[in-house]
């Protein structure tokens, strides 16, 4: 677990992160969302124990950055963007010379570089000079080296930076496995419509202060307001829309073809209703659930913009 508590970040007389309080539990994937010149990248610093804050406090997994530090340090393992790679060495090279670092046994290595190569799809690169990767493959090798230790808090910076389309959807199967063993994730991103395929939770930041965190669909509700439903139907949509616009508590009714879209100020349970309401007026569903919720509406939504 990642526990924050009245975090604050200077740089000289630049305030970067200012009284920032964030809880992650183990399961979930937090995105860490905001323009450039947030604070987010400072804020991953400073977890990582790279930066030394203001003042504030710091605890992984129960171990206080400051008093207990060598503990916290061990529970993180943290990915920055644009990490260098030794491109004087093969990729098994580097990831033993950091399985070295992270007091690996010399028995484990091999079966532990095996493992974190195949989770990344570099299998074939073992015996590859790193200099020749390209830069989506060496994220992924740095994403490797992160893993080796077997870390239960993640942080990731910018993680897909560089990477293709197969890098993407490897890295969400990676973070969605991670999240199912426990682990505690924190991920900073400007791809916002991939967070919102695996997020779990979300903290938006903004000139250095944390503007909303919580569940994706809290947050979701709490900014942009009442709950989007879509419903699909196998025919005649006209009737389905004239229902909705009878049912009390639907506003916002759009159709597009076979789809059509509402605004609910209901609970689950309402939603149900309206559900059934449908299809004792027989109306043929196909499909009927609530729209994903959409990081990029909630950033627009709250207002923030590039900083410089």
């Amino acid at each position: 677990m990642i526990s924050v508590r009245d975090l604050r970040v200077d740089y000289d007389d630049v305030c970067a992160v200012r009284d920032l309080s964030l809880q992650v539990n183990p399961g979930e994937i937090c995105g860490l969302i905001g323009p450039n010149g947030a604070g987010k990248t400072t804020t991953l610093r400073a977890l990582a124990g790279l930066l030394e804050p203001t003042y504030g406090e710091i605890s992984l997994n129960g171990f206080d950055l400051v008093t207990h530090r060598a503990q916290a340090v061990r529970q993180m393992g943290f990915m920055p963007d644009f990490a260098p790679v030794y491109e004087d060495l093969m990729v098994w090279e580097f990831l033993d010379l950091f399985a070295s670092s992270y007091h690996v046994p010399m028995a484990d290595r091999d079966r532990l570089i095996t493992q974190c190569l195949q989770l990344v799809d570099l299998t074939e690169k073992r015996t590859a000079m790193t200099a020749g990767l390209s830069r989506g493959m060496r994220q992924r090798l740095i994403l490797a080296k992160t893993l080796l230790p077997d870390p239960q808090i993640i942080l990731l910076d910018e993680p897909a930076s560089g990477m293709d389309p197969h890098g993407r959807i490897l890295l969400k199967d990676i973070l969605v496995t991670l999240s199912g063993l426990g682990k505690t994730i924190l991920i900073s991103s400007h791809i916002l419509t991939e967070l919102s395929d695996f997020c779990t939770s979300v903290a938006v930041m903004e000139r250095g202060r944390l503007v909303v965190a919580g569940r994706v669909s809290d947050v979701s509700e709490a900014v942009l307001g009442k709950t989007e439903i879509e419903v699909e139907v196998l025919e005649n949509p006209e009737h389905c829309a004239e229902i909705l616009r009878q049912i009390p508590g639907i506003s916002n009714i759009n159709q597009a073809g076979d789809h059509l879209t509402f605004a609910c100020d209901g609970s689950r349970e309402e939603e149900s209703r309206i559900l059934e309401a449908l299809l004792a007026k027989g109306v043929r569903v196909v499909a009927y659930g609530r729209k994903r919720e959409n990081l990029e509406d909630v950033f627009l939504k709250i207002g923030a913009k590039e900083v410089s």
